[in-house]
């Protein structure tokens, strides 16, 4: 395939994928002060009994013009499938560098992806009736996926970590779309026009702050943990995937892989891909 040919089905690939209207939430509830603290809720449709919780991390590489209204019809597609979801907002970046918004803010991306976490078991109990909030499975898309494997790994930070738990997050486990998994691997394939560096700060703060925010380093987490990767990637390539379940190897855990064939980063969180179907098919083999 060449360029052009990859680059024209990675277009059309996020156009479908951005062209679906907003599904509105059945609720939204804070879980702080700040506007972008907050969590859209979405009740199982056709659930027989208590339905497993799905907690949704959009991507959109940490910047602010990427909300969580991109990935809502994700959120109301596993909704239908019978699972109660909680889509996440989080502060992600302001400003402007080189012409485009900036990626994430450190350190309020994580404070927010942190007490999200700390906040949802509570919340789910309260606003979401027909959810079971002893079945969690915590999934995200490109840089939601880093959150979603970092948010999985709280307890093995550095302990002077304001984000460290002192045991393991309750989840049945995470499914990570197309996740910028390794950060170093990230830059040094340019992903996202550098986002990953821009996340932890820029040159000056790359190298030290690792080690409480890349999840190539927060390993093993010993929760069950898929990837799921598309071949023809273009924006997150599979290497940064395989890099992670390389680092998870070395860890002493298996971590899996699942990559599908002539699917690029979009059509994950796509209702209308048949790779958003495997990706429900994945997170279901873990809640259920």
């Amino acid at each position: 395939m060449t360029d052009d040919v990859a680059a024209a089905r990675a277009a059309a690939e996020e156009q479908s994928a951005l062209s679906h209207p907003p599904a509105e939430p059945d609720a939204t509830v804070t879980y702080g002060d700040d506007p972008d603290q907050l969590i859209d809720l979405y009740a199982p449709r056709g659930a027989d009994g208590p339905a497993p919780v799905v907690v949704v991390l959009h991507g959109g590489a940490w910047r602010a013009p990427y909300d969580r209204r991109h990935i809502s019809p994700f959120a109301a597609f596993l909704a239908g499938r019978g699972f109660a979801v909680a889509s996440v907002e989080y502060r992600r970046g302001a400003g402007e560098s080189g012409g485009s918004a900036v990626a994430g803010r450190w350190p309020d991306t994580f404070d927010d992806v942190a007490a999200a976490m700390d906040a949802l078991p509570a919340l789910i109990r309260a606003q979401l009736p027909g959810a079971d909030p002893r079945r969690v499975v915590l999934t995200g898309h490109s840089a939601g996926g880093h959150l979603a494997l970092w948010a999985a790994a709280r307890h093995l930070l550095p302990a002077d970590s304001p984000w460290r738990t002192d045991a393991p997050p309750p989840l049945r486990g995470v499914v990570a779309l197309a996740p910028i998994a390794d950060l170093a691997v990230a830059d040094k394939l340019g992903v996202c026009g550098g986002a990953a560096r821009q996340l932890l700060g820029g040159d000056d703060h790359f190298a030290e702050r690792r080690a409480s925010a890349d999840p190539a380093l927060l390993l093993p987490t010993g929760i069950a943990t898929t990837l799921v990767q598309g071949r023809t990637d273009v924006d997150v390539p599979q290497a940064v995937a395989e890099a992670y379940a390389e680092a998870a190897a070395k860890a002493g855990e298996v971590v899996g892989v699942t990559l599908l064939e002539d699917v690029g980063h979009f059509p994950l969180m796509d209702p209308a891909a048949d790779a958003c179907a495997v990706v429900a098919e994945e997170i279901a083999q873990l809640a259920w």
